[in-house]
């Protein structure tokens, strides 16, 4: 699944994004509410996990407004609050599932799973085509013209950002913090040289760009007709 946290402590966000990052989701974590409506709202997420107590935004806000927004997808609350009336507060506010910290991370795993398995989402919306390349979230497989593509995971990662907001501009800030993390000690120079590798393998030598380049702001996805 495509994957959101929004938790504030770095510890336990690290942990939880990687522990998800294992069990092959996709997870792009942020550290404050408004972060979390932000990036909602601009990529379609298939679970977002959402601390109670947030910078900026609470977890409970989030969860309304994301509902009141029309968000299809899963959500999941963490929270140190085990009263009976908060847990009817977050569920109500539209959670799908409710975890009192401290748990364990098999337990988190387990309700994740869980969720999955019961959701409605198709697993053909998890296919998503760009004229000749095929990308398969599921699974986790490229394909350009009915072959697979072999692919690195950030550049897998590249790939499925830029092909899930097709035709949108991706700011490079935005782009290096989802795919190295927001403590990473990288540069737009490593972004240019991963999209350089990711276009050898899924673009014609001498064909039209399907990853361009917009100067001074990111790149963008563009879908050709086939």
């Amino acid at each position: 699944m495509y994957i959101l946290l929004a938790e504030d402590d770095k510890k336990l966000g690290r942990l939880v994004a990687h522990m998800l990052s294992k069990e092959t989701h996709t997870v792009d974590w942020v550290m404050d509410g408004e972060e979390a409506i932000d990036y909602a709202s601009s990529i379609d997420y298939d679970l977002v996990i959402l601390d109670w107590m947030m910078p900026k935004l609470s977890g409970i806000k989030v969860c309304q407004q994301l509902r009141a927004s029309d968000f299809q997808g899963l959500i999941i609350m963490l929270t140190a609050k085990d009263d009976v009336h908060d847990r009817v507060e977050g569920l109500d506010a539209g959670a799908d599932d409710y975890i009192v910290k401290p748990f364990e991370f098999d337990e988190l795993l387990a309700r994740v799973r869980a969720l999955g398995r019961r959701s409605k989402l198709a697993f053909t919306d998890n296919i998503i085509q760009a004229g000749d390349l095929t990308l398969d979230q599921t699974n986790h497989k490229v394909c350009h013209k009915g072959k697979e593509v072999q692919l690195t995971p950030k550049e897998y990662q590249l790939l499925q950002l830029l092909m899930t907001n097709k035709e949108q501009v991706l700011p490079r800030e935005m782009l290096l913090d989802k795919i190295w993390g927001i403590d990473a000690d990288v540069s737009a120079n490593n972004l240019d040289a991963l999209v350089r590798l990711v276009r050898k393998k899924v673009e014609e030598p001498n064909g039209e760009r399907l990853i361009q380049s917009i100067r001074g702001i990111g790149y963008r996805l563009v879908k050709h007709d086939v």
